[in-house]
């Protein structure tokens, strides 16, 4: 009763956001707009490229125009909240609003994660069995395969909402960041978070760190694969899996970074969260487009045609 009694009911965290001056707020304002305003509309033209262009009907441009459209929706939980938060001096958000933004936060994350996992393996196929790809990859099997990522990243998502809407929360409920996280909810609590800390760390640190670990490996896998092949078959086959390493490493480390280290403070997490929440997922489709001969140039016939369109 006496441990109960110093629980507290938590209605609003206070945000401490990115920082405490003014002039810093308005610069990192306005590189952040920028920013979006570039890349945002990027990751919407692969998307309407991919679905307008029969020629890019390929399993692998499915996958990434369902990467660019989870990127745009991971990309919308915690950034819109920041901006706004630049304007405001009390940074303050609901506990249901925390809870929701910790929930869709892990959800599309881990979801991500899982797409790159099929991406992998739609690589392995195509590289390895390129005889039997056409039935082991069909479309019917990409549905099936996109729907076990988002099915995945839901499980993921709540069962971390679950332990953190449990917590037993006393203090001053102050937040040292610019947005909701479980592993800061864990720091608040009353009780002995031990258990859960372990639960946290297994079912967040664990994923990602498998998920980047299987991922290096199958790749490593397909470029020895290809040493056998054709110098004009090796460079189109390394060219894909460069790209695809790249966005592994930079969706991966920051998240390992923040969650791989669940027992002890983390003093540059918050640099950490804004390339892992802010910067790098609008990034990812265009790593890959930016590699990628075929939809750079439907990309530029979609915009000349639009541009046409207008001209009349």
């Amino acid at each position: 009763e006496m441990e109960h009694r110093n629980y507290t009911v938590v209605t609003e965290f206070v945000l401490l956001g990115l920082s405490q001056n003014h002039e810093v707020q308005m610069i990192l304002l306005f590189f952040f707009l920028l920013f979006y305003m570039i890349v945002l509309p990027g990751n919407v033209l692969i998307i309407l490229t991919i679905w307008g262009d029969s020629q890019l009907g390929s399993p692998m441009y499915f996958f990434l125009a369902n990467l660019a459209f989870l990127d745009i929706c991971y990309c919308s939980v915690t950034p819109p909240k920041m901006l706004a938060d630049f304007f405001s001096h009390h940074k303050t958000i609901s506990y249901s609003a925390c809870m929701a933004q910790l929930f869709f936060l892990h959800f599309l994350g881990a979801a991500e994660a899982f797409l790159l996992m099929v991406m992998a393996y739609d690589r392995y196929v195509a590289i390895c069995k390129p005889l039997h790809y056409p039935r082991l990859v069909n479309r019917g099997v990409c549905c099936v395969l996109v729907g076990a990522t988002w099915g995945g990243g839901f499980i993921h998502g709540i069962v971390l909402f679950a332990l953190s809407i449990h917590l037993p929360l006393c203090g001053p409920n102050i937040l040292d960041n610019f947005f909701c996280d479980v592993h800061q909810l864990v720091k608040l609590a009353c009780a002995d978070t031990y258990t859960v800390e372990l639960l946290v760390f297994l079912n967040n640190g664990v994923v990602i760190i498998m998920c980047f670990t299987l991922l290096l490996i199958s790749y490593t896998v397909l470029l020895l694969k290809v040493r056998t092949q054709s110098s004009k078959a090796k460079k189109k086959v390394v060219s894909t899996c460069v790209s695809h390493i790249i966005v592994v490493f930079v969706m991966c480390g920051p998240a390992i970074y923040i969650y791989g280290l669940p027992f002890q403070a983390v003093p540059k997490e918050k640099v950490a969260a804004v390339f892992h929440t802010v910067i790098f997922p609008l990034t990812n489709p265009m790593i890959y487009t930016l590699r990628n001969k075929e939809i750079k140039g439907s990309m530029w016939n979609l915009v000349s045609k639009y541009i046409f369109w207008c001209g009349k």
